[in-house]
């Protein structure tokens, strides 16, 4: 897993290539290659792992939503956080920021859960952790990646401006607490996860709140909305 076997998107590239030669993904390298040949099944699919930088590139970024490890079903991780691929069930806490957004703006809740519309918006939906063993979360927590994110988040900070940090639970809240508020929007609550919602993850106000800061700096706010699928994407939802 080198910078060139993943293709990382340009503008990521030069600020994130050196990590790739670094021991812990060296390490990292090992670890994926070990598991892939006991014969484990991990998500998302190699190709996808780092599908929120194609999708959201750095000069892009407006608005960062951060994850912890992917979904750990059958069919559901494809590179972004909270984001399931079509077809698939919409997981409980994507449930709950859909009801957010509805009650926030006035949008209907989607019947899927694909969100690669935010995505190439500029909300960029990163993962703490880019991968997972099938039915085992967590599994490959403490294992590199987050050494490798922690790095993203380093460069939004430093390289760009204006940038709304959604950072739902502590996890979340400990990850990006090297971001300067001076600089950036730094929007803290609980997680989404249906654990957590009611105590203040409902209400918290942060997708207004992103939009309204983006106009305020003259950039376009983010249409929360996702439309539909094509019907034999969606049909199984």
């Amino acid at each position: 897993m080198t910078e060139r076997a993943v293709k990382l998107e340009p503008s990521w590239l030069e600020p994130l290539a050196p990590e790739f030669e670094q021991p812990y993904m060296e390490q990292l390298r090992a670890f994926l290659r070990a598991e892939k040949a006991a014969g484990k099944q991990i998500f998302p699919a190699g190709g996808e792992i780092f599908n929120a930088f194609e999708h959201t590139p750095l000069d892009a970024v407006k608005v960062v939503i951060l994850g912890q490890d992917p979904y750990h079903g059958e069919g559901q991780a494809h590179g972004l956080c909270f984001s399931v691929r079509p077809g698939t069930r919409v997981p409980p806490s994507l449930q709950n920021i859909y009801k957010e957004i509805n009650a926030e703006l006035g949008l209907p809740i989607p019947a899927h859960g694909h969100l690669t519309y935010w995505a190439d918006q500029g909300v960029l939906l990163l993962n703490s952790v880019l991968s997972v063993e099938c039915a085992r979360a967590a599994s490959h927590q403490g294992k590199g990646w987050e050494i490798f994110t922690d790095r993203v988040i380093e460069v939004i900070n430093s390289r760009r401006e204006g940038v709304v940090f959604m950072l739902w639970g502590s996890y979340a809240q400990r990850k990006g607490a090297i971001i300067d508020s001076e600089r950036h929007c730094v929007l803290q609550a609980p997680h989404p996860s249906p654990l957590s919602a009611h105590r203040g993850f409902f209400g918290c106000g942060h997708f207004k709140a992103a939009n309204e800061y983006l106009q305020a700096r003259g950039q376009t706010p983010i249409d929360w909305s996702l439309p539909e699928l094509p019907r034999t994407d969606s049909a199984r939802v």
